[in-house]
């Protein structure tokens, strides 16, 4: 059985239109993109329109929004054998969901159920996932998708050793209630790091255990005093209700996580306490398995690299937003904030 014929994306016709100007033969883009050459004298004839110069000159060239338009248009008759093709409201929905990662195809799909939203056809995750490597979801490559851990590829493990403070819990002392994720009002916490040329300005992370609802806050760099006055600011914003919101705060072993009496301590009570800080083991952050995955979900907004002095406060919170919005499995695809809003009805944005 041959290869299955896979329609051009959104990607390869930018490509196409780029080494078009760069005087690149269709043969040679052929190779670049592992196309026929046919495929591509089509494409650029599919794509043909005039575009004016500065001077007010017409000349005629390969345009890949004309081309993309005539390929939406005509889509109902593309692959007649394939569900989605059936369907052109629902491919060009998920075309705009799954474009740069906004929705894993799982989600996407997910979402539709729990929202109630009308469609013709009906697809398994599976499906999609293979619509996107065919080419017939509009504008989405395999690029775009949130990238799938081989679940074969498992990180060593240590024996765990003590928790590091010894004036903090250890993660030993910490209540089943809080392990089992019975109750809301338990969290996880960590720094994201800015670049490693950048400033010093990072995220500091904070994941509710049992809902995943988010938390990120900007801090000035990795010391203590940081760290501490971030907590300092969500309890003025909670005032009582903070000790209820944070029962409870589980740390690694970072130098920023030092002053337990710090996080602990009440900036609006003196000589009172506000929350119970627990110390994983070193080297274990599967100890904070959820803050880890909320972070990594930061990185497909924020990539490695980034340096948070030139994120602006409202695009963290645009990221934070899209975390605790997506849809989750794991909560029949409701998300963190609905969750959340049920844990704790009435309560401000805590970013």
């Amino acid at each position: 059985m041959g290869e299955l014929y896979r329609h051009l994306t959104w990607r390869e016709r930018l490509r196409i239109e780029t080494r078009l100007k760069d005087g690149w033969k269709p043969q040679r883009i052929a190779d670049e993109i592992g196309r026929h050459v046919s495929t591509i004298y089509r494409e650029i004839k599919r794509g043909r329109g005039v575009q004016r110069t500065s001077e007010l000159i017409d000349y005629e060239c390969y345009i890949p929004d004309i081309a993309q338009n005539k390929y939406e248009e005509n889509f109902p008759n593309k692959g007649p054998g394939w569900k989605i093709a059936k369907d052109p409201k629902l491919a060009i929905y998920l075309g705009k969901v799954l474009k740069d990662g906004y929705r894993s195809p799982e989600a996407a799909l997910g979402e539709i159920a729990v929202k109630g939203m009308k469609f013709d056809t009906q697809i398994s995750p599976r499906t999609l996932y293979r619509y996107v490597d065919m080419g017939l979801i509009p504008h989405v490559s395999n690029m775009d998708l949130p990238h799938k851990r081989n679940k074969k590829d498992k990180k060593k493990t240590e024996k765990p050793r003590a928790a590091r403070s010894a004036k903090g819990k250890s993660i030993e002392e910490r209540p089943k209630a809080v392990n089992s994720r019975e109750e809301a009002g338990h969290w996880e916490m960590d720094t994201v790091l800015s670049a490693k040329d950048g400033s010093l300005e990072r995220d500091l992370g904070i994941t509710e255990r049992a809902t995943r609802n988010q938390i990120n806050i900007k801090i000035k760099n990795g010391e203590t005093v940081s760290v501490v006055a971030a907590l300092d600011a969500l309890e003025r914003k909670l005032g009582a209700l903070f000790p209820i919101v944070f029962r409870s705060i589980t740390v690694d072993n970072g130098s920023e996580f030092a002053d337990v009496e710090g996080m602990e301590r009440s900036c609006l009570h003196p000589g009172e306490k506000r929350t119970t800080v627990y110390y994983c083991h070193p080297y274990s952050s599967s100890e904070r398995g959820s803050n880890e995955k909320q972070n990594g979900m930061l990185r497909r907004r924020h990539p490695k690299g980034t340096d948070f002095k030139k994120v602006s406060r409202k695009k963290l919170r645009e990221t934070t937003d899209w975390i605790n919005n997506y849809p989750r499995k794991m909560f029949g695809f409701h998300t963190a904030a609905e969750l959340f809003a049920a844990a704790f009805p009435g309560l401000p944005s805590l970013c």
